[in-house]
């Protein structure tokens, strides 16, 4: 199928690694323009060496940290002055720790928002105009399955994205008529970095080795396993094609059915 990528712009944050690269190599193997960016500069140095070997495809990466706002606008600067305006967007970062009410200090609250809600509205703002200009536009968002049922020891997570779920859906109904869609994939547990970390947080934190714990949560998913990053980054790609034209306002788990809910 083709999917009409072909040249577009697109941008995904923390992309260096985990689901934002897996996403960035699917849109360079749909021949897109992508930009990609991340904070650290070793990892987004091999991520792009390693995208642009994989594909051969026109990619742009530029450190950045999604919850400066200076950097942030910065990096929308060197996208589009590369590869013109930005037609799909991808808003991607980095989850909130982990913690239950008692162990979250207020700086954790602060920066967790900037984190995980700020960011996307920050992003989304500089690039919706574009797009509403041009008639056509995506705005991904990658979230969690916890919009859908929440997670043991995971207060900001859990508040937080749902304070994004609300945003993007309110958003979704503003920018219908504009041709402008909005979306958000909500991953279960995949083979990432991060959640690798939290294994082990929780493995250190109740005394069991990691295999046990990793076992204790795939035993809660249908599919009876990890979900790899490429799964996600290809229901991200559908929703930027033209194949989803009718899709705005959903909010998609892709936890091979970890979610108890309908």
């Amino acid at each position: 199928m083709d999917f009409g990528l072909q040249g577009k712009s697109v941008l995904v944050t923390a992309a260096s690694k985990g689901i934002g690269k897996a996403t960035a190599l699917g849109f360079l193997r749909e021949g897109a323009k992508v930009t990609i960016c991340a904070r650290d500069a070793d990892g987004l140095k091999l991520a792009h060496e390693e995208l642009v070997a994989a594909t051969g495809g026109q990619l742009l990466a530029i450190q950045a940290d999604v919850t400066d706002a200076k950097q942030v606008a910065e990096l929308v600067e060197a996208a589009e002055s590369a590869h013109g305006p930005i037609q799909v967007l991808v808003n991607n970062a980095g989850g909130p720790p982990p913690g239950d009410h008692k162990a979250i200090t207020e700086s954790q609250w602060t920066n967790s928002f900037e984190l995980t809600v700020q960011s996307a509205v920050r992003l989304t703002n500089l690039v919706l105009p574009e797009m509403e200009k041009a008639g056509w536009g995506r705005v991904i968002n990658i979230s969690s399955y916890s919009v859908k049922q929440p997670m043991d020891n995971m207060m900001l997570s859990n508040s937080l994205r749902l304070a994004v779920l609300g945003w993007a859906k309110t958003l979704s109904s503003e920018v219908a008529e504009s041709g402008v869609l909005v979306n958000t994939v909500c991953p279960g547990w995949t083979d990432t970095d991060r959640v690798n970390g939290l294994l082990q947080h929780q493995s250190l934190e109740h005394g069991v080795s990691e295999a046990e714990v990793l076992a204790t949560i795939t035993d809660k998913v249908p599919l009876n396993r990890l979900a790899h990053a490429e799964e996600i980054a290809n229901v991200i790609i559908f929703l930027a094609s033209e194949a989803a034209s009718y899709v705005t306002g959903a909010a998609i788990p892709v936890d091979g059915g970890a979610a108890r809910v309908v």
